[in-house]
C-alpha cells in the first residue's frame, strides 16, 4: 500500500551473555537501512530488543546467584548501552518480559488453540539444552546437536505441539513464488533443502516441572511457552498485534519489509515464523535477510573461548564509532562471511576515510580559507572538468539509492567512494594551486566550490552510515543535518546539481574529520605486545649447542625469497574483463567468475573475494589474470586462472589495466 511504513527489525537478542560483534553488525545494518529510508522521507519503524525467557537464561541466572528477573534486568543494561554507543536510532526496544508482549503471546496461543492448531502428545526424543530444541535420531551429527555440536539428552515428556508440518507445501510454494523472500540466494536454497524432508510439528511448551522461566500457556497452566515461539511473536506484538483486534497502525506497519537475522537463526525465522504467521492468517514479511559471520583472519569463527573476538568498544575508542559502522558495512557484501583483522581495519580506515574522504574535504576547506577569504565562493568560469563530475555524481546517487533499497550496503559505499575518488582526481586535474598562482579567480572559485559541493554531497549520502561525522562534515560548509536531508531528497528527485551550498557562508576548517594513523593506536597495539621475557637461567656446564631459530612464516608485510627475471617470466599475465559472476554454490567466501581474456570463450575463475565484492559489482570490471596457472577444483568447481588483488589476506581491491581483454602484460 502507498502509505505503508517502512518496517525493519533485528532479531531480539538473547540475554544469557553480553553483546558481541555479531549483535553490533546486525544492529548497525538495520540502523543504516532505517536512517536511509527516513532521509528519503518515508515513515520508518525500526524495532530491536531482548529475548529474556528460556532455559539458558534461567541457567545463567542460577550461575550468577540471581533470580531470572534480576538477571535479565541487569543484562538488558548492556544491550541498551550497545545501542546508544553505536548510534542505533531504534523506534522501539522491546523486552519479552514486557507486559504487552506477554499478553500478545498468551492471546495468540489461545487463538491458535481455539482454531485447532495445537495438540498435546507424549514425545520421546533427543533434547539439546544449548539449542533449546528437540531433535530426531536422524538429525543428530555424531550423536550431538547439529546446530551447536554439543551433547543432547534423551527426554520423554508430554508437551503441546503446533501443527507446523501442515504448512510445509504452502511455505515451499511461497518461497518459490517470491524469490526475494529469503536472501541471499544461498540461504534460500538452504531452507528449500531443509524442506525437502518431512516437516515435523513444533513443540511449543516446556513443563514447569523441568523449566518454569517463561510465559505461562493460557490453556494449560502446567506449562510455559517454548522460548522461540515466544520470541518470534515480538515482531507483531511490538507494533500492537492482538488476535481479533489489533492496535491502530498495525495494518499500516505489518508486514515487515525486512527481518535481519544471523544465518545461524535462519531456520527458526524462515520456517517456524513463516508457518506461525500462516496459522495466524497474517501476511508474511517482505524479506528475511540472513547475514554471515565475522571470522578471524585465519578463517575461524569468532569465539570467546578461542580468544579471537573483536573488541568493538576498543575499536570505537581508538578510531571512533562511525569508523566501526563504516568498516563492517563496507568490508563485505551483506550476506557473506567476512574476515576481520585489526590491520585490515587500520588499512581500510586510512585508505577510505582518512586519505579519500577526509583529505578531499580538508583540501577544499583549506583552499577556501587560504585563497578565497574563508567563505564559500560563487560558481565562476568552468574549468572544463565539471561536466563529467556532475554526470558521475548523478549516476552515483542513482546507484546508491538502488543499493540501499536492496540492503547492499557494500555496493552503496563503493559507489559513494567512487564519487569521493573522482573528487580527488578533479583536484589533481584542475590544479587549483596553479589557478591561484596565475590569479585566475573565476576558475579558482569554480574549482574550490566544486570540491566543497562534492564533499557535501558525499556527506549527505553517508549520513546513514556515518551519522556523527556526516553531520560534522556538513556543518563545516554551513549545512545542518536537515539541510543534508533536503539536499539528498533533491538529488534523488532531480539529480545532484553540485550547486546546493550557499555562497558567502563562512567555512570551518578545523581538524581533519579522520586523522590518519601512521601506526596502530596504542590501545590496540597493546593486544599484540609480546610479554617481557623471563630472565635466562645461567648456562649449564655442558650445554648443548642452541637449536637453530625456528623459521617464521612470511607475513603480508615481509618479502619472500628473491627470484630472478627468469622466474618471473614463467608467469603469464593478461588483461581481462569480468563478463559474469555468481556466488559459489558451496562456499560463502568464494565467487565464480567468467572472465574474457581474449580467447574464444571466457575462462571460469574461482576467487576468494566474496567478503569484498558482491557478484553484481564485478560484471564489466577490468582485471589482471594469471592465465598459465594449472587448473584446480575449489570446493568442486573448476578454476582456470587467478586474479591479481591488493591487500594480502584482507583483499582491498582488484588489480586492473585499461586494455582490451587478452592484452599481454609485461
Amino acid at each position: 500500500m502507498a502509505d505503508k511504513r517502512f518496517y525493519i527489525t533485528t532479531p531480539i537478542y538473547y540475554v544469557n551473555g553480553k553483546p558481541h560483534i555479531g549483535h553490533a553488525y546486525t544492529s548497525i545494518a538495520a540502523d543504516a537501512a532505517a536512517r536511509w529510508q527516513r532521509a528519503r522521507g518515508r515513515d520508518v519503524f525500526f524495532m530491536t530488543g531482548t529475548d529474556e525467557h528460556g532455559q539458558k537464561v534461567l541457567e545463567k541466572a542460577v550461575e550468577r546467584g540471581m533470580t531470572p528477573v534480576e538477571h535479565v534486568d541487569d543484562m538488558v543494561v548492556h544491550w541498551r548501552a550497545m545501542m546508544d554507543d553505536l548510534g542505533i536510532a531504534h523506534d522501539k526496544f522491546l523486552r519479552t518480559t514486557d507486559a504487552d508482549h506477554i499478553a500478545c503471546v498468551q492471546a495468540t496461543l489461545q487463538a491458535l488453540f481455539d482454531k485447532g492448531e495445537m495438540y498435546q502428545a507424549t514425545y520421546t526424543g533427543w533434547y539439546s539444552p544449548a539449542a533449546e530444541r528437540f531433535w530426531t535420531e536422524k538429525d543428530l551429527v555424531d550423536g550431538k546437536c547439529p546446530d551447536t555440536g554439543l551433547p543432547v539428552q534423551k527426554v520423554e515428556e508430554t508437551n503441546w505441539f503446533f501443527k507446523m508440518g501442515a504448512y510445509q507445501q504452502r511455505l515451499i510454494d511461497h518461497i518459490q513464488a517470491h524469490p526475494g523472500y529469503i536472501r541471499p540466494e544461498s540461504r534460500k536454497n538452504e531452507v528449500l533443502g531443509f524442506l525437502r524432508k518431512p516437516l515435523a510439528d513444533l513443540c511449543i511448551s516446556r513443563p514447569k516441572t523441568r523449566m518454569d522461566w517463561g510465559i505461562e500457556i493460557p490453556f494449560d497452566r502446567d506449562y510455559v511457552t517454548y522460548v522461540w515461539f515466544d520470541a518470534l511473536l515480538n515482531y507483531v506484538s511490538g507494533i500492537g498485534y492482538a488476535p481479533g483486534g489489533s492496535a491502530p497502525g498495525f495494518d499500516a506497519t505489518w508486514p515487515a519489509d525486512f527481518h535481519l537475522v544471523g544465518k545461524d537463526i535462519l531456520t527458526t525465522h524462515a520456517v517456524y515464523w513463516s508457518t506461525m504467521l500462516m496459522a495466524m492468517e497474517l501476511p508474511l514479511p517482505g524479506c528475511i535477510y540472513a547475514h554471515g559471520w565475522w571470522m578471524s583472519a585465519d578463517g575461524a569463527k569468532m569465539s570467546k573461548s578461542l580468544g579471537n573476538t573483536i573488541d568493538v568498544d576498543l575499536l570505537a575508542g581508538a578510531f571512533g564509532v562511525d569508523a566501526v559502522r563504516f568498516f563492517v558495512l563496507r568490508e563485505i557484501a551483506f550476506g557473506a562471511d567476512g574476515q576481520f583483522s585489526y590491520e585490515g581495519f587500520l588499512n581500510r580506515y586510512n585508505a577510505d576515510l582518512a586519505n579519500d574522504l577526509g583529505n578531499l574535504a580538508h583540501r577544499g576547506l583549506t583552499m577556501t580559507r587560504n585563497w578565497l577569504g574563508g567563505t564559500i565562493p560563487e560558481l565562476g568560469e568552468s574549468t572544463g572538468f565539471e561536466a563529467p563530475l556532475r554526470a558521475l555524481a548523478a549516476d552515483v546517487v542513482t546507484r546508491t539509492a538502488a543499493a540501499m533499497d536492496d540492503l547492499q550496503f557494500h555496493a552503496a559505499l563503493a559507489a559513494i567512494f567512487e564519487l569521493v575518488g573522482a573528487g580527488n582526481k578533479y583536484v589533481d586535474d584542475v590544479a587549483p594551486w596553479t589557478l591561484n598562482k596565475q590569479g585566475d579567480t573565476p576558475k579558482l572559485a569554480t574549482a574550490v566550490r566544486t570540491i566543497l559541493e562534492v564533499s557535501a554531497l558525499a556527506g549527505a549520502l553517508l549520513s546513514a552510515f556515518l551519522p556523527a561525522k556526516s553531520a560534522a562534515l556538513l556543518a563545516k560548509v554551513g549545512r545542518s543535518v536537515d539541510d543534508g536531508v533536503a539536499d539528498l531528497q533533491a538529488a534523488l528527485a532531480d539529480g545532484p546539481t553540485l550547486a546546493r551550498l550557499v555562497a558567502g557562508t563562512v567555512v570551518d576548517v578545523g581538524d581533519p574529520l579522520f586523522p590518519r594513523f601512521r601506526e596502530m593506536p596504542e590501545a590496540i597495539a597493546a593486544l599484540f605486545a609480546a610479554p617481557e621475557p623471563a630472565a635466562a637461567p645461567p648456562p649449564a656446564k655442558a650445554s648443548k649447542p642452541a637449536p637453530a631459530p625456528e623459521k617464521k612464516p612470511v607475513t603480508d608485510t615481509e618479502l619472500p625469497a628473491e627470484i630472478t627475471i627468469d622466474d618471473f617470466a614463467k608467469v603469464a599475465l593478461r588483461a581481462g574483463r569480468v563478463v559474469a559472476a555468481d556466488r559459489h554454490p558451496d562456499a560463502d567466501r568464494l565467487l565464480v567468475l567468467q572472465v574474457d581474456v581474449g580467447e574464444e570463450a571466457p575462462r571460469q575463475i574461482v576467487a576468494g573475494i566474496a567478503s569484498a565484492f558482491a557478484p553484481e559489482d564485478l560484471v564489466g570490471r577490468q582485471v589482471v589474470v594469471v592465465v598459465n596457472l594449472k587448473p584446480v577444483k575449489l570446493r568442486g568447481v573448476e578454476s582456470r586462472g587467478m586474479l591479481l588483488a591488493a591487500g594480502g589476506k584482507q583483499v582491498v581491491d582488484l588489480c586492473g589495466v585499461n586494455a582490451d581483454p587478452g592484452t599481454l602484460i609485461r
